[in-house]
């Protein structure tokens, strides 16, 4: 009878210690289910912000994202890669989502490794992020962007002799942007003389080389820029050297000056990006993304592109070609710049 009571107890006690142990122990469930509680904190990583359209994305990201609950730690790279890379390795160890805006398309893919390695997603914003392991890329059409371009100045001149002077040739839009001119072109009778690259973005580099153009054998019929402030640079050496001579030139951005050059009859048009829908969107999926959801549809095109590593998921917006004549109806009815800072008072 004493042996019984004493098998019984040894089983009690087994049956007490396993369930106390199970109890007291995290599911692998447990630990992998996102906490709808957590605090969501966004890292955006800038190659400048010393261009007028990104401290506007900027700002429109920062106030989408607490709208949404999430706090977002900027890291402004000041135009140096190395520094931008470093930074972003400082953002891997303090959000739960990265959104880059790289110098380099491929001067981040070793970092952007090291990031996704510890599962922290990733989106590339306005620049394709070469090589590298991206969740999501978003973008306007550049190459969208440059069929326009090049439609467009067909309209404003018959000349034939056009000049492209873009931006740095590591920002991968400006490959699609002279890819798409390239196309439009090709079976015309324009000649694009001479393609430019600014390095880093440096207005210098641009107004001197339109100074150097216009010195040349073959006169600019048209000047197509990879952006409104490289057209800018454009305008003042054609206003320096030639000032009663009307020569086309176009950007892209938008930008206040580029609408001011617009109504002064100074710039042919611009083309404007919905910048403040991309950077909503870029918000809300890296909130999506931090938190494990699925990208919804929408309305925008979804497709995907190779950067080298793999097919990327990509998210697609369309660009609109701005004149003097829907400037009104494009860029103030949207909100984009109001009427007293283009015309003035």
């Amino acid at each position: 009878m004493k042996k019984v009571i004493i098998q019984v107890l040894f089983i009690f006690l087994c049956i007490t210690f396993f369930a106390c142990k199970k109890q007291n122990q995290p599911t692998a469930e447990k630990k992998a289910t996102p906490d709808p509680e957590k605090h969501i904190t966004i890292g955006f990583s800038i190659d400048t912000l010393a261009i007028e359209r990104w401290q506007r994305d900027m700002d429109i990201f920062i106030n989408k994202a607490k709208e949404l609950g999430a706090d977002v730690i900027v890291q402004n790279a000041g135009n140096n890669i190395e520094e931008q890379n470093r930074q972003l390795l400082y953002l891997m160890n303090r959000t739960d989502a990265i959104v880059v805006l790289p110098k380099d398309a491929a001067s981040i893919t070793e970092t952007i490794q090291k990031i996704r390695a510890k599962g922290i997603p990733v989106i590339s914003y306005d620049r394709l992020t070469l090589n590298a392991d991206i969740n999501l890329y978003m973008t306007i059409d550049s190459e969208k962007v440059g069929e326009t371009m090049a439609l467009e100045m067909m309209r404003h001149t018959s000349g034939t002799n056009w000049y492209c002077i873009l931006g740095p040739k590591e920002d991968y839009n400006m490959t699609l942007i002279h890819d798409g001119i390239t196309r439009i072109v090709r079976n015309s009778n324009v000649n694009i003389n001479h393609v430019f690259y600014t390095d880093n973005w440096n207005y210098d580099l641009s107004y001197q080389e339109m100074v150097r153009i216009l010195k040349s054998d073959v006169f600019p019929d048209a000047i197509i820029c990879g952006n409104d402030a490289v057209a800018s640079s454009v305008i003042q050496a054609i206003s320096r050297y030639y000032p009663d001579i009307y020569i086309p030139v176009c950007g892209q951005d938008a930008d206040i000056a580029a609408c001011q050059y617009i109504v002064q009859g100074k710039q042919a048009f611009t083309i404007y990006k919905p910048i403040i829908r991309l950077a909503e969107l870029a918000a809300e999926f890296a909130v999506k993304l931090a938190k494990k959801e699925q990208i919804p549809e929408g309305n925008y095109r979804k497709s995907f592109i190779n950067n080298g590593y793999a097919d990327i998921p990509t998210i697609w917006l369309d660009p609109t070609y701005v004149d003097k004549y829907n400037l009104d109806k494009v860029v103030i009815d949207s909100g984009f710049h109001n009427k007293t800072s283009i015309y003035g008072n």
